[in-house]
């Protein structure tokens, strides 16, 4: 049985490649595997990181059980590794076990750095940064963990964020997480129907916002977006209101002064019991092809798959400044901004900007401000900056750069070398990832690997620890030549992949789950599964995707949304779709 991938790529083999073996600043050597991956040292027989990944692969309750044994804080210790029937869309890990997720991102580094600065808010206001520690962010997730419970929201429930990347939007995330109720965070740049969709979905009857956005120089009022929505989903209760801006509201009898009464709350607040198969949270894809679908995942499975991936694909080490610059409404925002640097006790950047406020140098100004150490964004922000020149670029010191990453959709080749050699000087790994939201974290990526090793422009190349990628042809048939094309499946289960579709489990088996469709699949249709055609090809090893999508009048596979406010993106994502140029 074949866990089906649905992606917004397609991939296939046909222009030049130029390899290239990169050293990236103190980059980790897997010489000695052991000295990068401690738990290696009980394995049998693996001395570097291919021979990880094939004994990850082969025993895989054995590698699964070493990383959570020693990765994660447990309150009671789970009976068996895994129990999965794909078949079913059974996933289950960890069973048994109980834990807290917040004490996992919070509580434990308090222990031990309490002073250590958790989150950088980079303000949509150049230069006005706003650091929080670890006791402060866990002080904040305390007095709003203990306000949700004194306002009824119990463990089980599921609360709707939606908030712009700020210091509490990231403590509502785990003010959830450490009462037990589930959270939906809601894109803030979605409309009040589309908002209103996701809160009847979720069956919300709390949600949490502000009452601006601020975002490019611009104020969005959210609030009046929050009560839009709110007023066609008889289900909501409350709507806690934050106050991004100085700008007053009108607040309703269902409104909550949040920060007002999160300041009556005490600074500790006892976290809940949780199941690893409890939900964490639920995340909704952008439903262009249908009705959006409500991802869910769990607790321990998804927090070790996202910090284990935050650490080995991006060579994060302490100390360092990770800078990825996705909303927290998107999946990258929550493996990546928030659950898997917190969970390795690292220093995460919150971005609320845009890549051109107050102009096309913001990302490397801030670079330079923060010294940030590892950058990841969407290629159509990098292909946006790279038409504005290297000039926005060289005007600041990028010289802590170590890492820089790509995310949401294919890179080409031109965006590629600009990204590495002006952005990177030609000296920081690019590692171009392939994952979604149904994966958790990432799959496919360059890193983890040797230093010098091979780095294709345009390759995710090679599988994350416990990935074991197959190509399966339109008989259902996997294929084993060295190049071929076909569809992308996963051969067995990973900590991190979503465990159902809310409210429609049934979906989740039809569209991941059930056997290759074989001959019935219609190529010619771009809405079966949800939406994602995928074809693949193998060269030497390598996996290389590129993407193009249409879908009737909708597009797909356009990366962050964030990068939509110039005309420049636009345009590049017009010629980028050419089957849409074609039909214009």
């Amino acid at each position: 049985m074949w866990l089906r991938c649905t992606s917004r790529r397609l991939l296939t083999c046909f222009r030049a490649l130029k390899h290239r073996r990169l050293n990236a600043p103190n980059a980790s050597s897997w010489s000695n595997v052991a000295a990068v991956v401690p738990e290696a040292a009980g394995f049998q027989g693996v001395t570097d990181r291919a021979a990880l990944h094939d004994f990850s692969v082969a025993h895989n309750d054995s590698f699964w059980d070493a990383m959570a044994k020693n990765r994660l804080t447990w309150i009671s210790a789970y009976s068996k590794v895994q129990d999965c029937d794909l078949k079913r869309g059974k996933v289950k890990w960890f069973v048994g076990g109980k834990l807290n997720v917040s004490v996992n991102c919070l509580d434990r580094h308090v222990l031990t750095c309490p002073d250590k600065v958790a989150l950088i808010w980079e303000r949509d206001e150049p230069g006005s940064q706003v650091k929080v520690t670890y006791r402060e962010l866990l002080e904040m997730t305390c007095r709003l963990g203990n306000l949700l419970r004194r306002r009824g929201v119990k463990k089980g429930d599921c609360v709707t964020i939606y908030m712009p990347p700020c210091p509490l939007a990231v403590a509502s995330m785990l003010a959830c997480a450490r009462i037990g109720a589930a959270h939906n965070v809601v894109f803030a740049g979605f409309s009040s129907d589309a908002l209103a969709e996701r809160i009847r979905d979720a069956n919300s009857s709390t949600v949490i916002t502000v009452n601006q956005g601020v975002r490019g120089g611009k104020m969005t009022d959210l609030k009046k977006t929050v009560d839009a929505a709110v007023d066609t989903c008889p289900n909501v209760q409350q709507v806690f209101v934050a106050m991004r801006t100085v700008t007053p509201v009108a607040m309703k009898s269902r409104d909550v002064a949040m920060e007002e009464e999160m300041m009556q709350e005490e600074v500790v607040c006892e976290p809940a019991v949780m199941d690893t198969e409890d939900v964490l949270f639920m995340l909704y894809t952008s439903g262009s092809t249908g009705k959006p679908k409500g991802l869910v995942h769990t607790q321990a499975g998804y927090l070790l798959y996202a910090a284990l991936t935050h650490k080995y694909v991006f060579d994060y080490h302490d100390g360092d400044v990770f800078g990825c610059v996705a909303d927290i409404g998107w999946i990258t925002g929550h493996s990546y901004c928030v659950y898997g640097p917190l969970a390795n006790g690292g220093t995460t950047v919150v971005f609320e900007s845009t890549p051109i406020y107050p102009n096309p140098g913001r990302y490397w100004e801030m670079v330079e401000r923060l010294q940030i150490n590892q950058f990841y964004g969407a290629p159509t922000a990098i292909r946006l900056l790279l038409k504005y020149g290297d000039q926005w670029v060289h005007k600041y010191d990028r010289s802590s750069l170590k890492t820089l990453g790509t995310v949401g959709e294919p890179i080409n080749t031109e965006a590629w070398e600009w990204y590495h050699k002006v952005v990177g000087d030609g000296r920081c790994p690019i590692v171009d990832t392939w994952w979604q939201t149904e994966t958790g974290g990432i799959c496919i990526a360059p890193r983890p690997s040797d230093p010098d090793a091979e780095i294709v422009p345009g390759m995710a190349m090679r599988p994350f620890f416990g990935i074991k990628p197959v190509l399966i042809d339109n008989e259902g048939k996997e294929l084993m030549s060295k190049t071929a094309s076909g569809a992308l499946c996963l051969a067995q289960p990973w900590p991190g992949m979503a465990r159902t579709i809310h409210n429609n489990h049934q979906r989740f088996i039809e569209t991941y789950c059930q056997p290759f469709p074989g001959k019935d699949l219609p190529y010619t249709r771009l809405n079966i599964f949800t939406g994602h055609l995928i074809s693949l090809c193998l060269m030497f090893s390598r996996l290389l995707l590129y993407g193009r999508w249409v879908v009737e009048k909708d597009l797909n596979g356009l990366g962050d949304l964030s990068t939509l406010d110039d005309p420049t993106a636009v345009q590049e994502i017009i010629q980028g779709h050419q089957a849409l140029c074609n039909k214009s």
